[in-house]
């Protein structure tokens, strides 16, 4: 069965979740979503909302997500060491060391990250996911690609796992002259290789058909039903450069639902009340002029006079006439006020906070923010999104040679992420705490009896991503220095008693007859005759 079909296949089950984000994205970000396939090259002509809240929610909490997810300025994860397999084989000094080592790689990770545009198309399927509740990311090499749910089919088994994703994107036939003869491309037949949607001769769709195989991901290209060569590749599942995102999960269903779903009715509603007052308050402000039919007052007189001009009327015969219905639009007024503040509080805005730096206090209350008036989602997001991300960019650095390769059979990296991932941070805050409880609690001559110095620096520097690597002394550099203190204190007082110890054989009974003669004699030694 080719990739074309599979997709036509499986569109049917996504029809109506489509059709629901596009409804969607009518009342907030119109360009987000569109039909099942629209191709346009032009500008389309999208209808305008007569309100801004809905996109105003959206923004918003996409951004926050992002902040969340992937915060800027601060780590976001870290390598974790799984206790259980440390065994006997490492010592308890070794695991500082690869604290040490993982903490490098994260700032390399990092350090891509934000030199790429990884954060941008994050941010665009966060949008996408709050509005109609799914999105598919690929990692390829030049960087994320953005497949709208127009785009991809999918299909789940019973536990939500990924077994089948189909993509169709259009892109120019000279792309792939190569690839395919020109019969396939350019046939003969007149108007047979003219898509059918567009009717574009020059350009045609590509399917990309992606299958599971036990525990990894093969996938291929297909054009006119004919497989691009070179086009197969293969993953394993826990590394899959395919993240197919959703928002809301029913059980049973491939898709997910998105936020603005679960709020249309209050849209719709907001929706309409504005369009009505919009209009409503446009023709309540209309002024009309009336002129009395038996006037001698000309209405093209008075309509061609200016500012302060003398004209020859009576004023009687003159009327103005206006609506005078600006107090019925009350109701709908307070109406529109309670809609847009239920709004506000389901798309987080209300609680916004600005700050020039985002520290990483902040990142994890807009986390904890996140998990509690979105129940769970954001754990949802960080299995399904942040934790493949993370260990597909592990894997690429580590077949590129960015990052050293982690030895099979040896201590295998966990990567922690969301709520957790802010532990490098938190070390140092739990370490300060830890510290000074110490003191507190047992003083401050504690610290320096029972703290091993060279591990806690080594835990501070791992915290803060700090390299130490000929930055902090070795304790093997430390003992000799200390070595060297103290010889050279030995000598200086060495030399201190340099004088001194010349005069020690003058007092000495073995090295002096007379002072031995005279103790034998039985005078006291401090009646002794001084030294001559």
């Amino acid at each position: 069965m080719t990739a074309k079909s599979r997709y036509d296949y499986l569109s049917s089950d996504r029809s109506q979740f489509l059709s629901e984000a596009k409804d969607a994205s009518e009342l907030t970000l119109p360009y987000l979503i569109r039909g099942h396939e629209e191709y346009s090259k032009g500008m389309k002509q999208l209808k305008t909302p007569w309100q801004s809240v809905g996109a105003k929610g959206v923004v918003a909490l996409a951004s926050k997500l992002s902040l969340s997810l992937v915060p800027p300025q601060t780590s976001f994860f870290k390598l974790q060491l799984d206790e259980s397999q440390l065994g006997e084989q490492f010592p308890p000094e070794v695991k500082s060391e690869l604290d040490l080592s993982f903490a490098k790689i994260e700032r390399t990770i990092l350090d891509a990250i934000a030199a790429s545009d990884d954060r941008v198309v994050i941010h665009q399927a966060l949008q996408h996911l709050v509005v109609g509740g799914n999105a598919l990311i690929f990692m390829g090499k030049n960087g994320l690609k953005l497949f709208p749910l127009n785009r991809f089919v999918i299909e789940r088994d019973g536990n939500g796992d990924v077994i089948e994703i189909v993509t169709k994107e259009r892109i120019n036939k000279k792309l792939i002259e190569n690839q395919l003869p020109k019969e396939v491309l350019y046939p003969e037949e007149p108007d047979s290789s003219v898509d059918e949607t567009t009717g574009d001769k020059e350009e045609c769709d590509v399917y990309t058909h992606v299958t599971r195989d036990n525990n990894r991901f093969i996938w291929h290209q297909e054009v006119f039903d004919k497989e691009l060569p070179q086009s197969r590749s293969k993953a394993p599942v826990e590394s899959t450069p395919w993240l197919p995102l959703r928002f809301n999960t029913v059980d049973g269903e491939a898709y997910g639902r998105g936020r603005v779903g679960q709020f249309i009715g209050d849209l719709k509603s907001l929706e309409a009340l504005s369009q009505a007052l919009v209009e409503g308050s446009a023709a309540a402000a209309k002024v009309v002029f009336v002129v009395s039919p038996s006037s001698t007052t000309k209405p093209a007189t008075l309509a061609s006079a200016g500012n302060g001009a003398i004209v020859q009327g009576r004023p009687d015969d003159i009327g103005v006439v206006q609506v005078g219905k600006t107090a019925d639009f009350q109701t709908a007024y307070q109406l529109m006020a309670t809609l847009e503040k239920r709004l506000n509080e389901a798309f987080l805005i209300l609680s916004v906070r600005d700050s020039e730096r985002t520290t990483a206090q902040e990142v994890q209350m807009t986390q904890l923010e996140l998990e509690q008036q979105l129940g769970g989602l954001f754990g949802l997001l960080t299995i399904e999104f942040l934790v493949p991300y993370l260990n597909r960019k592990l894997s690429v650095f580590q077949k590129t040679g960015e990052i050293p390769k982690i030895p099979k059979g040896m201590v295998k990296p966990t990567i922690v992420a969301g709520i957790n991932s802010l532990g490098r941070g938190q070390d140092v805050q739990a370490l300060g705490n830890f510290m000074q409880t110490l003191a507190q609690t047992m003083g401050p001559e504690a610290i320096q009896q029972y703290i091993n110095p060279d591990e806690l620096i080594k835990r501070l520097a791992a915290a803060q991503g700090i390299d130490v690597l000929n930055l902090v002394k070795s304790m093997q550099d430390i003992q000799q220095e200390r070595q060297q203190q103290q010889e050279q204190a030995m000598q200086m007082e060495q030399m201190k008693q340099a004088p001194n110890m010349a005069k020690a054989p003058m007092n000495d009974p073995s090295k002096n007859p007379a002072l031995a003669a005279e103790l034998q004699a039985g005078i006291p030694e401090d009646q002794l005759p001084p030294e001559q």
